[in-house]
């Protein structure tokens, strides 16, 4: 007899119950991490659901794809970017999202800025790792990180407001937190340099696997897909 999958509430429910107490175990409060519901390849009917749930943020990593639902979905809806951005989908980007979680070069973070005052519009940026310096990944290596992103704290429409990872994968899920903790010690680095002071110092790292050794590591922001909307459709 198969079982019934639980609904897209409710497996969101579920989600905030686990960030919430992982919150109180590690005496953070709740409303100090953002939950971003990864909508990418997900039927819109499940986004209703999930926005109807109290699901505020959404993610997508194809500029295209936030364009075609924001059309079908509430304005008040917070967009967020997580996959590599393009050049030649800068403008929309920019008309589309609020946040960029993958600013990996310093190129398309000009792009963005100059496009971000075309529009008279402002973005808060995350500054993406390659915390493993796989080659398959993009982002910034750990190495020489700060000379390498100094021209981003003088951006005026894009704001960086964090670090953003996506973790090398690890058979053993421990394993994965020394990754979550470099990117921590990096970013407590970055804020006691000069030219970053005042800098919120966010971290997105975490998805459905992991989120809440994230949160138990510092994360601000954790980027949920499956566990929230369930198998994305073949």
């Amino acid at each position: 007899m198969s079982s019934i999958e639980p609904s897209v509430a409710e497996r969101l429910a579920n989600v905030q119950r686990r960030m919430r107490e992982t919150c109180e175990r590690c005496g953070r409060e709740p409303e100090a991490v953002e939950l971003i519901g990864i909508s990418k390849r997900q039927p819109i009917e499940r986004v209703r659901e999930a926005l109807a749930g109290g699901l505020r943020v959404l993610g997508e990593n194809q500029v295209q794809e936030a364009v075609a639902k924001s059309a079908h979905l509430p304005v008040n809806v917070v967009w967020h970017f997580v996959g590599h951005l393009q050049s030649n989908k800068v403008k929309a980007a920019v008309r589309v999202f609020d946040a960029i979680h993958s600013i990996d070069r310093l190129k398309i973070a000009r792009r963005i800025n100059l496009e971000a005052e075309r529009q008279s519009k402002s973005l808060i940026g995350f500054v993406q790792i390659n915390l493993g310096n796989e080659p398959a990944k993009s982002g910034y290596p750990s190495e020489g990180l700060f000379d390498a992103i100094r021209p981003l704290a003088d951006l005026e429409r894009l704001r960086i407001v964090g670090l953003m990872a996506i973790p090398p994968f690890e058979e053993d899920l421990l394993a994965a937190r020394k990754w979550f903790r470099e990117l921590r010690e990096l970013r407590d680095a970055m804020r006691s340099r000069r030219e970053w002071q005042g800098f919120p110092g966010w971290l997105s790292m975490g998805m459905s696997h992991d989120f809440e050794m994230a949160i138990e590591e510092g994360a601000t922001h954790v980027r949920v897909g499956t566990s929230i909307f369930g198998r994305r459709p073949m």
